[in-house]
């Protein structure tokens, strides 16, 4: 089911200065409630900019919630009382986070890498395509709608769906929040909004494909597509 070769050297790679620590790499199995993860987040993104604690990625499941990102149009919000609904600094518009999707916030120093926001975002596209090819995927991005996206033929000509959301945010050039990728989410909870503003295409997951993967899997390919990508990372106790 998953493809073992790999390219050695991102086309899109983010690197950081020579000789710098490795990243860590920090996985939750119980799910994380929203205002505890971002109070975490934050927390240690201050302390990556004073050069007080080392870059890190953060993986895993909230409980079923949305958020708002600072685009957000209260018209696409269609279930307001569905699941509790929180505010967010992130770039984008409502997302859904829950059970069966994988979370990753990416804590980077880009003052050590680039400044170039652009090139940070098509990195994170392109380890999101790099880790689904991996399960034989062909996932793309778009230049008019950030993510990732997957074409749906079956369904029509011209149908797509997105299969994982970029939402991003940057404070003394050190990133925060990041990406979600569904790997077994209940899709019908997407419907209390529209998703990232984006009518006339629908979401999938790797289930949803046809892809009965499990999360640690997901997690091993990320993980490989990460350090093509952003470099060596070491595991963080959580």
């Amino acid at each position: 089911m998953v493809n073992a070769p790999r390219l050695a050297v991102s086309p899109l790679a983010f690197p950081k200065e020579p000789g710098s620590d490795p990243v860590h790499w920090r996985v939750s199995d119980a799910p994380v409630g929203y205002e505890v993860a971002v109070a975490w987040m934050e927390a240690r993104a201050e302390a990556i900019a004073r050069g007080a604690a080392p870059e890190c990625v953060w993986l895993l499941e909230h409980p079923p919630l949305y958020t708002a990102g600072t685009s957000a149009r209260l018209e696409d919000l269609v279930a307001p009382e569905r699941f509790p609904v929180y505010a967010t600094g992130r770039g984008g518009q409502y997302t859904y986070h829950g059970p069966g999707q994988r979370v990753a916030y990416v804590m980077l120093d880009l003052g050590r890498r680039s400044r170039d926001l652009r090139a940070y975002v098509a990195s994170l596209e392109a380890w999101l395509i790099e880790t689904l090819a991996a399960f034989n995927v062909r996932a793309e991005r778009r230049e008019d709608r950030v993510g990732v996206w997957v074409r749906r033929p079956e369904k029509g000509q011209g149908v797509e769906d997105k299969i994982a959301a970029i939402g991003i945010r940057v404070r003394r050039w050190v990133s925060f929040h990041g990406i979600s990728l569904n790997v077994e989410p209940d899709l019908s909870h997407f419907d209390g909004i529209v998703p990232c503003g984006v009518r006339q295409h629908g979401v999938t997951s790797l289930v949803d494909l046809g892809l009965p993967v499990s999360m640690a899997e997901v997690d091993m390919q990320l993980r490989a597509a990460f350090e093509e990508i952003f470099g060596v990372t070491v595991l963080e106790v959580d």
